[in-house]
């Protein structure tokens, strides 16, 4: 039976990268994004390939919760074994995206209505697999989560790693919900690699706290360090999360930038935070178009 695989945020970069190693592994890959453009050339390097399968573009604004709905609408009537939720975006100044901080929309919300909407798909394909794509950031973020933006001033670093940290509580609190259900959850760190966001975004310093300006250049430095790598070493801990055999029957783990089981932040596993994190979730991202 043909495998599936549909990768958002996978024209470039990363997401490219997981595309090819899924299309390598087999699979017939969907990658979907904002540009046709970008789309179009992504699908001829993974076809260029000589892949089992070709692959297909799919047009979505990842950053539109209703574009998202109509690509889980066009998604869930086909077959699908493996989701890997690659989209990720920091913003240097604060805006809102459908009246909604954007950080935490492209982040989290995104992710997490495109997973709910095509649970059913994926159950029907079991044994399938979601993988959704964290980062080293969480660790400092803050835990609260009584509304979609914590208290203090906006510095986007923060702020995304505090919207990855609530899609990685959402994703362990997913694969204990799914459990015996077919479906296996991963969360993937890709550790770090060049990428636009990195080569962009992570070099403003206004992304940061004002204690940590005063440091910039160390923490600049240490940006650099750990975002210097390629996009297919990146890649290798989704790839890994969406194939490996070693993982059938287990759920709920985090494969690091080894592409080992790694321990996840405590945030991540308090239950008072994925039941805040569904909260909000919920409230902004329902399943159904109002």
């Amino acid at each position: 039976m043909k495998r599936t695989a549909v990768v958002t945020a996978g024209t470039a970069g990363i997401g490219l990268e997981t595309a090819l190693g899924l299309a390598a592994a087999g699979f017939s890959v969907t990658v979907v994004g904002r540009d046709a453009g970008r789309g179009e050339q992504a699908v001829g390097r993974i076809n260029a390939t000589d892949p089992a399968h070709p692959a297909r573009f799919l047009p979505a604004d990842l950053g539109a919760l209703d574009d998202v709905r109509a690509l889980a609408g066009r998604i869930s009537s086909e077959p699908l074994t493996v989701l890997v939720n690659n989209v990720g975006a920091m913003f240097a100044d604060r805006r809102d995206l459908g009246g909604v901080e954007a950080s935490f929309v492209v982040n989290h919300l995104s992710p997490y209505l495109l997973t709910e909407l095509l649970l059913p798909t994926l159950t029907a394909g079991a044994p399938s697999r979601i993988v959704n794509v964290t980062t080293g950031a969480v660790a400092a973020a803050k835990r609260v989560f009584d509304a979609v933006e914590p208290p203090g001033g906006y510095y986007g670093f923060h702020w995304y790693g505090r919207a990855k940290l609530a899609n990685l509580a959402y994703t362990l609190d997913l694969a204990a919900r799914l459990d015996g259900t077919g479906i296996s959850v991963f969360a993937a760190d890709p550790g770090g690699a060049a990428t636009d966001m990195t080569n962009g975004t992570m070099a403003d310093p206004k992304i940061v706290s004002p204690a940590l300006r005063l440091l910039w250049p160390l923490v600049r430095r240490k940006f650099d360090r750990s975002t210097s790598g390629p996009a297919s070493t990146a890649a290798r801990s989704s790839i890994t999360a969406a194939t490996d055999e070693a993982l059938t029957g287990r759920t709920g783990l985090v494969i690091g930038a080894e592409t080992r089981p790694v321990s996840p932040p405590r945030g991540a596993t308090d239950p008072r935070v994925a039941d805040a994190v569904r909260r909000l979730s919920e409230r902004y991202a329902p399943l159904a178009s109002t």
